[in-house]
């Protein structure tokens, strides 16, 4: 017997500076705060194009909590998917204008970069290839340089993330 979950719903993270933290997820993914939780210096944002109540929670520990170390046992990263190479291309621009960009790859069937909050928590933008497009990729998962001006030659304007979801809550 097994847990039939269908995908991941959202994240927490703990931060320092809950205000910066929302800021810095607002500007960057457009994130707006759905709810607070004064009592538990917390903050739940959802991604504009979200179906999910929120995508993210935030709790804030202050300014004295213990920095997140690189490579502690713990959470690495979690993956915000875009619907087109051309939207992670546009991602590319707005984490280095941000000065959250840190690196990025290919990972044969995705295509990612990488970036770090105001609390050096790590986060993924990423595309998928279409199933089609998987080919050898399918059961591999290697680490290459990204060469985005190709992707985006071979890919633009494919969409991949599926059903967006934008209706008000009730309608039909």
């Amino acid at each position: 017997m097994v847990i039939a979950a269908v995908r991941l719903n959202h994240a927490v993270l703990f931060v320092t500076d809950l205000e910066r933290s929302v800021s810095f997820w607002n500007s960057v993914f457009d994130m707006q705060v759905v709810a607070r939780a004064p009592h538990a210096n917390a903050a739940f944002l959802r991604l504009s194009r979200s179906g999910n109540h929120h995508d993210l929670g935030l709790f804030g520990l202050g300014h004295a909590a213990a920095p997140k170390r690189p490579g502690a046992v713990g959470l690495y990263h979690r993956a915000w998917q875009v619907d087109t190479i051309d939207e992670l291309q546009k991602a590319r621009d707005i984490l280095v204008r941000h000065g959250a960009y840190t690196s990025e790859s290919s990972h044969g069937a995705t295509k990612s970069l990488y970036g770090a909050d105001p609390d050096n928590n790590e986060f993924e933008v990423m595309w998928m290839l279409p199933r089609k497009g998987w080919g050898a990729y399918e059961h591999a998962a290697p680490l290459e340089p990204l060469g985005l001006a190709s992707e985006l030659h071979q890919w633009s304007g494919v969409a991949t993330a599926g059903r967006v979801v934008t209706e008000a809550v009730g309608s039909s």
